[in-house]
């Protein structure tokens, strides 16, 4: 059994290409892409600092070097901050094992691990609450959808321990899945071996469930979203924005917009229903962009509408155009 003593250290997968998300990671990480103009990793960053997190280790490995210029050592976010770069990408598993030697963790501490691309508003506080109550080994973050089909799923018993950790499947034979955040005991992580490609859904949670290291489920029903595709990345972007309550991390939103600092909108323009409008973006006289993200340097002409778009860098929509749920790069 474990013995959790402490849950102020954490680690955070930033590893991944984000092939799904192309165009919009042509030129950068996913974790590094804004939502609701932040950095994804921003937003958990802040999320671990709120929840008592002290230490944070980035398991980076894809475009390892854009991190640290921008996150430094953490002090600006009340949080320190270290990187574990990944030569060779080594999977989930391989990345919490290589990042955990740099945490140093005792024998009774425990460590949260993110997941790099979901973004959530669940209770960590309480997730590391009931870690703590139940002694458990792993605690795994879950929340409940509709049809589970297009993930793996995770059934519990009725004390709320995880029966197994299945892939995905025709007919889920339960409808909580994995929501991305864990809560690893240092006797959990010592298990994962060193410098191997490991998986944490398919190696890992499977070997600790065979050894019978006590595994529960967090369930929590809060907001969540898994951006793994152009058009999801884009809602979560419009949904913190219209909901800016759900991450600390999001500011100056005015009219259900967020508008940086040197974009120049013509003030006949219509924005809103959740969009962000980045830095060098200019936006013509009678233009109306609704629920998009309009990055750094784009033009959109005169009397053009957008609506639930994104355009990347530097795109002309000419004048008069109009464009629906269109992923421009």
């Amino acid at each position: 059994m474990s013995d959790n003593q402490s849950s102020s250290k954490a680690i955070l997968l930033v590893g991944g290409k984000g092939t799904r998300l192309s165009p919009l990671t042509n030129q950068s990480p996913k974790p590094m892409l804004k939502v609701a103009g932040k950095p994804v990793t921003e937003h958990q960053i802040v999320k671990a600092q709120e929840a008592g997190i002290r230490e944070i280790v980035l398991a980076t490995s894809y475009m390892a070097e854009v991190f640290e210029p921008y996150f430094g050592n953490g002090s600006k976010f009340g949080i320190s901050i270290k990187y574990a770069v990944e030569e060779v990408p080594l999977g989930t598993g391989g990345a919490i094992a290589n990042a955990a030697q740099m945490l140093e963790l005792q024998t009774g501490e425990s460590v949260v691990v993110f997941n790099g691309d979901v973004l959530s508003a669940h209770d960590l506080s309480q997730q590391i609450s009931q870690h703590k109550a139940t002694n458990a080994d792993v605690t795994l973050y879950l929340t409940e959808v509709e049809d589970a089909r297009a993930y793996g799923c995770v059934p519990l018993d009725n004390e709320g321990r995880v029966l197994e950790f299945l892939e995905k499947m025709d007919n889920p034979i339960a409808n909580t899945i994995n929501a991305g955040c864990y809560i690893f005991s240092s006797r959990a992580i010592s298990e994962i071996p060193r410098d191997s490609v490991v998986s944490v859904e398919r190696d890992t949670f499977p070997l600790l469930l065979q050894k019978e290291f006590p595994m529960y489920g967090y369930k929590d029903g809060s907001y969540w979203i898994d951006m793994g595709t152009p058009q999801s990345f884009l809602k979560a972007s419009r949904d913190l924005i219209l909901n800016p309550s759900l991450s600390a991390a999001t500011d100056s939103v005015v009219a259900e917009s967020l508008i940086e600092m040197g974009a120049l909108i013509d003030s006949s323009a219509n924005i809103g229903g959740g969009s962000m409008i980045s830095a060098g973006a200019r936006i013509g006289a009678r233009a109306t962009v609704m629920g998009s993200m309009v990055m750094n340097d784009v033009e959109i002409g005169e009397g053009s509408t957008v609506i639930d778009c994104y355009i990347a860098p530097g795109l002309t929509v000419p004048s008069s155009t109009q464009i629906v749920g269109e992923i421009l790069g």
